[in-house]
């Protein structure tokens, strides 16, 4: 029962830091996510909800990081497994793989499939590193944390507008 509690809680919260972030007050925050091997930071303001990972329809003749569809109250949301659209492997679908709705701000239902969210991180803590020009503008800034861990910062409209991200089709 306390895991559904914190669970609970930790979405109140987050809900809260959205809501601040969208509205300027507060102090700034980055969401982390893991997607295969690498770490990411999302801008809070361009974030969206993170739900559990639901049932995800495949979609014939499409891109294999394409995931395919979600049914998310009533609403069809277009899923890209993100550590497959990478490069990577895809992520495997257990209790720690979320959806992270990144479209809805931008008029889009699209969400990006991640291994596991990170939480919430203060950009003071983290410093610049050389960019990684094998990404496209939506990826390549680069930061380290105190523990030496490489991190991208995810340009989320960039991203929504990268005609490979569009395409899905085959």
């Amino acid at each position: 029962m306390a895991r559904k509690t914190s669970l609970r809680d930790f979405q109140s919260y987050l809900a809260n830091r959205l809501s601040a972030a969208a509205s300027g007050a507060g102090s700034a925050s980055w969401l982390a996510l893991q997607a295969g091997d690498s770490r990411w930071l999302v801008d809070l303001a361009e974030s969206g909800e993170i739900i559990l990972a639901p049932t995800v329809v495949p979609v014939p003749l499409t891109q294999p990081w394409f995931a395919g569809v979600a049914n998310i109250r009533g609403n069809l949301h277009a899923v890209t497994d993100f550590s497959a659209f990478l490069g990577g492997a895809p992520c495997r679908i257990n209790s720690l793989s979320r959806l992270l709705l990144i479209g809805v701000r931008y008029g889009s239902n699209a969400a990006l499939l991640a291994d596991r969210m990170l939480g919430l991180r203060k950009p003071d803590s983290f410093h610049p590193a050389p960019d990684d020009p094998t990404l496209p503008a939506w990826g390549c800034q680069c930061f380290t944390d105190s523990d030496g861990q490489r991190w991208h910062k995810l340009a989320v409209g960039a991203l929504l507008a990268d005609d490979r991200f569009m395409h899905i089709g085959r």
